[in-house]
């Protein structure tokens, strides 16, 4: 979808499509089941987990804190990532209308 046409869409659509976007992609998917597993704001161990080079997981954590899925805050040298939280129940919420909504459709296929 190119930039000028996301006018056209609902700041919520915008929104969920930056986030699943960002989850478009195995590796930042490793590293927020990471976070969720670490339960931790994590510092610096999140390139040991992973299978990539620090410049490529230092980008993927870039996009996942642009698209909001991440919070990262400046600890010493290092920045330190955690889920947040409230942008996660955003999906949940998403993700459980439409759920509720197929439950009362008829099947069409």
């Amino acid at each position: 979808m190119g930039a000028t046409k996301t006018e056209h869409f609902t700041d919520k659509q915008n929104s969920i499509a930056t986030m699943a976007k960002a989850l478009g992609h195995p590796a930042r998917i490793a590293i927020v089941e990471y976070l969720i597993k670490m339960n931790e704001c994590i510092c610096g161990d999140i390139v040991n987990e992973l299978p990539l080079a620090q410049p490529t997981v230092s980008q993927h954590l870039k996009e996942l804190k642009n698209a909001g899925l991440i919070k990262g805050s400046i600890e010493g040298n290092s920045i330190c990532y955690c889920i947040d939280e409230k942008t996660i129940e955003k999906l949940q919420n998403y993700f459980a209308a439409i759920s509720k909504k197929l439950e009362k459709r008829n099947t069409c296929c």
